[in-house]
């Protein structure tokens, strides 16, 4: 991945600084390829993830996203994740980064820290209400928009925002969340769905955006389905449907390593249907095991290092 210096001159953001690409500008260029990760919360975990990150790098992601828990839960962890794959890997980093019980001058020692090391990739996000949020401070930031329009202000990073395909669960109504989602992607550069398992759910949001006038990159997040309990229930909490034909599909198979197969099997199936829609690009929901992201790739044909 090349790197440049960025010169710019917006406090927070040292122009001498060697930085990593810019999510925007890989875009520019043409598709991307993305994993997500979560921060571990153990030794073990630690090792893992070391290990998950070492077998995904020869796919040559364009970069790679790391997770914040609700509340600012795991800020530490989170960084420390996103700065040590920007100093001791190849890969581009993307820092999670969410509303939820921050005060602005937090936000602000947050994204400095971010800047001093070339970290230029932020995913802003509303985030969920942490566990305990009525002992929190409460958040000095409205909305997602919010916390875009700070981090805009810096001059410096590539912001992305949350995309829900088939609406987020907070929202009204339809119209009223395309509606949000453009006025943030109006600041933002890009957006990363929510996983879904329909491709005409992501084709809709991207047509319903450009109806609204925003045509920025609109990234599809994949979620292969390799263990049932696990999948439905963050479907229910995200909003996604479970749809009976997956379910079908999958059957009453017990055997997860079955599972696992359809699993792959439907989400390469998501894949090539989106990028044959022009897609400009996937972001895989990895869940820290690098397995069945490989076999997609794999089965894809996907470019490797």
């Amino acid at each position: 991945m090349g790197m440049g210096i960025h010169r710019s001159s917006a406090a927070g953001c040292p122009a001498s600084v060697p930085r990593v690409a810019r999510i925007a500008e890989l875009l520019d260029r043409g598709r991307t390829f993305s994993f997500e990760f979560f921060p571990p919360k153990t030794d073990y975990a630690q090792l893992t993830l070391g290990r998950t990150i070492a077998e995904l790098e020869h796919l040559a992601p364009s970069f790679v996203s790391v997770t914040y828990g609700a509340g600012g839960s795991t800020r530490a962890r989170t960084h420390a994740v996103v700065e040590w794959v920007r100093k001791e890997t190849p890969i581009t980093p993307m820092a999670h980064l969410t509303c939820s019980a921050h005060s602005r001058s937090e936000i602000t020692e947050i994204l400095e820290k971010y800047a001093a090391v070339g970290v230029d990739n932020i995913l802003a996000l509303g985030g969920d209400p942490a566990v305990g949020a009525e002992s929190l401070p409460p958040s000095e930031y409205p909305h997602a928009i919010d916390l875009v329009e700070h981090a805009a202000s810096f001059g410096c990073f590539s912001i992305g925002v949350a995309a829900h395909p088939e609406v987020h669960p907070r929202s009204p109504n339809r119209a009223t969340d395309r509606r949000h989602l453009a006025d943030k992607l109006r600041v933002a550069d890009f957006a990363i769905t929510q996983f879904f398992f329909d491709a005409d759910h992501y084709f809709s949001l991207v047509d319903e955006l450009e109806a609204l006038g925003v045509s920025k990159p609109i990234i599809p997040g994949i979620m292969p389905v390799t263990n049932r309990a696990q999948v439905r229930r963050m479907a229910e909490l995200s909003g996604a449907e479970f749809p009976a034909w997956l379910a079908e599909r999958i059957g009453e198979s017990v055997d997860e390593a079955e599972v696992s197969r359809i699993g792959i099997e439907v989400a390469t199936e998501l894949c090539a249907e989106l990028l044959e829609g022009g897609a400009p690009g996937l972001h895989f929901f990895t869940m820290n095991r690098s397995g069945a992201t490989r076999e997609i790739y794999s089965r894809l044909g996907l470019p490797v290092a």
